[in-house]
């Protein structure tokens, strides 16, 4: 799909908003990717974000894949407006073994007052990619006024 954004500056509204993110940042996440209706955020694997076996967990999969989600969602709106997660659901596909994830995520249905994302993670490791995650999640406009 190809999206208008209401306001050209989009991509630098997504990166102000994204550096006041406290788990972004906390998580060492990066924007790698801002289009119209689709935003890409990568983070390490590191030490404090894996699970038992060594794999990144599935909570570092969720946050980045419910970020790229948002901020997909954040690239249609007009100035003053943000989002809030209403709903989202991931689908653990593989373990993420690697020492990078990727979200990409992109906009299914804009809405209003809902608007419907899809995020693909992807663990990065020696150059090869594997698909660990799908989330599919329902962002909810909210004015900000900012």
């Amino acid at each position: 799909m190809t999206f208008e954004p209401k306001t050209p500056a989009f991509a630098e509204r997504v990166r102000a908003n994204f550096a006041l993110q406290g788990m972004m940042t906390t998580l060492g996440a990066e924007l790698t990717g801002i289009e119209p209706g689709r935003v890409c955020v990568t983070a390490p694997v590191a030490p404090h974000t894996t699970q038992q076996n060594g794999y990144g967990h599935a909570a570092l999969s969720f946050a980045l894949g419910d970020t790229a989600g948002g901020y997909s969602a954040m690239t249609l709106l007009p100035e003053g407006w943000d989002v809030l997660t209403s709903e989202i659901k991931i689908h653990l596909l593989a373990p993420a073994r690697g020492d990078r994830l990727t979200a990409r995520a992109e906009v299914i249905k804009p809405g209003r007052r809902l608007i419907i994302v899809r995020a693909e993670v992807f663990a990065l490791e020696n150059g090869h990619s594997t698909h660990s995650a799908t989330l599919l999640g329902t962002m909810v406009p909210v004015e900000t006024g900012r």
